[in-house]
């Protein structure tokens, strides 16, 4: 069995910023999605392994693609979701997109542009929500809105990490066109505060992602299912309430995240609007 292990942080779903696999999904399903996840949080862990060398995370990595493939003893989160996968009749295709983030973790520290870093969001985040509608049999219709969904929630989190990436990693998500455009540069996530420059990269930033998530606010109405229709509209609340605070806050000195009583009354509003939207459409469309 490979060392993954070894490199695990002890991060698990319940301690992510949005939900995994939540009570709202159908019980029979959130095992397939837990088995996603830890695959998943595996592969997070080694790329994000602070003192790992390169080549020692890329060999993981592989072990997690074989483990995925069928290989026994490679590797048992791929190994667990490579059974789910046969069991349900789903292709390998997002769990392998998501891996190839991972590697480009390892071996890329910035990103030039929104758009390089649209185009790392298209393996590292959208494959999680792909995967979620197909085993839901969802209409891939929904992809586009799931798509724009995934990569705001990515790139709120590189965000509110920005300055713990820079410290740990000497990784920088922040385009660094946007950072040079206000004549500042990496160095400036080094401060305990963010200066000037660059509390208008992030709320620049912040508000592209606003504009993601206006492109996938008709996602839940989107949906079939009911219990995933409302979970993609709880997700959405604390997305656009997130995207809206790092508009104001900074996130290398002021908490960004919500505390539980706040999270508990977005989830409850966004629950509510994805209902709602969904009557809308019955409404319009009674078959």
């Amino acid at each position: 069995m490979n060392g993954a292990s070894e490199l695990a942080s002890g991060k698990g779903h319940r301690d992510e910023n949005f939900p995994v696999a939540s009570w709202l999904v159908r019980p029979e399903l959130r095992p397939a999605i837990l088995a996603f996840y830890h695959f998943a949080r595996a592969a997070d862990d080694v790329a994000d392994h602070e003192s790992a060398a390169p080549e020692r995370k890329l060999a993981q990595l592989d072990a997690l693609a074989a483990g995925l493939g069928g290989e026994r003893s490679a590797s048992a989160e791929g190994e667990a979701l490579h059974a789910v996968l046969r069991a349900r009749g789903l292709s390998d295709q997002h769990p392998l997109d998501l891996l190839e983030a991972f590697r480009r973790d390892v071996t890329q520290r910035r990103y030039e542009s929104w758009t390089e870093l649209m185009e790392y969001c298209r393996y590292s985040a959208a494959p999680v929500g792909r995967f979620v509608l197909d085993l839901h049999g969802e209409d891939r219709r929904c992809w586009p809105a799931n798509d724009a969904l995934c990569a705001a929630l990515q790139v709120i989190n590189h965000l509110q990490d920005c300055g713990k990436d820079r410290r740990m990693l000497d990784r920088v998500y922040l385009p660094l066109d946007a950072l040079s455009a206000q004549g500042i540069g990496v160095a400036a996530l080094d401060a305990p505060r963010a200066s000037a420059p660059l509390r208008a990269v992030i709320a620049g930033l912040a508000r592209r992602t606003g504009g993601l998530l206006a492109q996938s606010r008709s996602l839940a109405g989107q949906i079939a299912d009911r219990r995933l229709s409302l979970e993609v509209g709880v997700i959405q609340s604390l997305a656009e309430s997130l995207a809206a605070r790092l508009q104001r806050r900074d996130p290398l000195s002021e908490r960004v995240h919500h505390r539980q009583p706040e999270a508990l009354a977005l989830a409850l509003r966004g629950g509510t609007a994805a209902l709602l939207a969904r009557l809308r459409l019955l409404r319009r469309h009674p078959a």
